[in-house]
């Protein structure tokens, strides 16, 4: 078979990203240009900042990444963007650009889940992955527990009810003083102390997620507790949600007999939840993990779930909308 190389384009949030990957699992280039500086001093992502910043990048990224690639534009098989789920002004400037790119080069446009682009991170990394595995998908907008049937087939065995899990980091985050963004500095300070306070932690019979309850139970403690100590507090509130998260992990694992976990997005980056899960290694599990740097918002990992999409027959027309909160299943 002839390579199929598939051009990402990944816009849904703060990062204008723009890739070029080979067969789905090899990356050619891998061009990130992040907006955090920018939304630092606003202590969040501004929509409207965000959504002008693409259209200032979504060029020059993609000319990097052809370069970088030592490709042109001829030789793309396929044009696939992002086209849900996140902010919506973001969305369309990364889908509009590529359908642009589609119209001009009559190239197909396979679009992607922004959360399958996140699962197929795991390929990238893994060139020996394959479905059928259970993937642990924690973000700031999503946090499910998803069962990787194929390469295009999912199912979803529990989700959040309320707060994302990453929308619960920045928000303790926010509180205890530390700023935007929230996950990588909660995960920082968290290693400087010990989780000393017990927090609640919410279970359901099924395998949904609610982080609300612990979020409100940091932000009461912080309030209330003179000289609290912000390192420990961090400490507990990570150590409480990974603790969750692991037991629906394994009320997934034992419903569905597959010991194969994957993680993904940004909050899989951080460090405490790594460590918890290779500790299931020791009980038989197999834990895969995304490489630091595809963890976050990048086009690879879109690229490569495009590369699976494309071959699976998937075609998309010129009238492909954003799907702000567009569903894996």
């Amino acid at each position: 078979m002839e390579d199929i190389l598939t051009l990402g384009i990944e816009s849904s949030c703060d990062e204008t990203s723009v890739a070029i990957v080979k067969n789905g699992r090899e990356i050619l280039s891998n061009i990130i240009d992040t907006q955090i500086p920018i939304h630092e001093k606003y202590g969040g992502v501004v929509p409207e900042i965000a959504s002008r910043n693409h259209i200032e990048a979504i060029s020059r990224v993609t000319k990097k990444a052809l370069k970088e690639a030592n490709v042109n534009l001829e030789q793309i098989d396929a044009i696939t963007p992002t086209y849900g789920p996140g902010l919506v002004g973001a969305l369309l400037v990364g889908l509009s650009y590529g359908k642009a790119l589609s119209y001009a080069l009559n190239k197909p446009l396979v679009g992607v889940n922004h959360i399958q682009g996140h699962i197929a991170a795991n390929y990238i990394t893994y060139p020996e992955l394959k479905p059928p595995f259970i993937c642990v998908m924690m973000s700031g907008g999503n946090t499910q527990i998803v069962h990787v049937k194929g390469y295009t087939e999912f199912e979803v065995l529990g989700k959040t009810r309320d707060d994302a899990i990453g929308e619960a980091f920045d928000k303790v985050a926010r509180v205890v003083g530390l700023g935007y963004p929230g996950g990588p500095k909660v995960d920082k300070l968290a290693k400087e102390g010990i989780p000393e306070y017990e927090l609640p932690k919410t279970h359901f019979e099924n395998l949904d997620f609610s982080f609300s309850g612990i979020k409100t139970a940091v932000i009461n403690l912080n309030h209330k507790t003179q000289n609290i100590n912000k390192a420990n507090l961090c400490a507990s509130f990570q150590k409480a949600v990974t603790e969750v998260i692991i037991e629906n992990t394994i009320k997934a694992s034992q419903l569905t007999n597959i010991k194969t976990i994957a993680l993904a997005g940004g909050v899989s980056a951080n460090s405490h939840i790594r460590s918890e899960f290779l500790n299931l290694e020791k009980e038989g599990y197999k834990i895969y993990m995304p490489d630091l740097k595809l963890c976050t918002d990048n086009a690879a990992m879109i690229a490569s779930a495009g590369y699976y999409n494309y071959i699976s027959g998937r075609r998309d027309e010129l009238t492909l909308n954003a799907k702000p909160n567009l569903k894996l299943t």
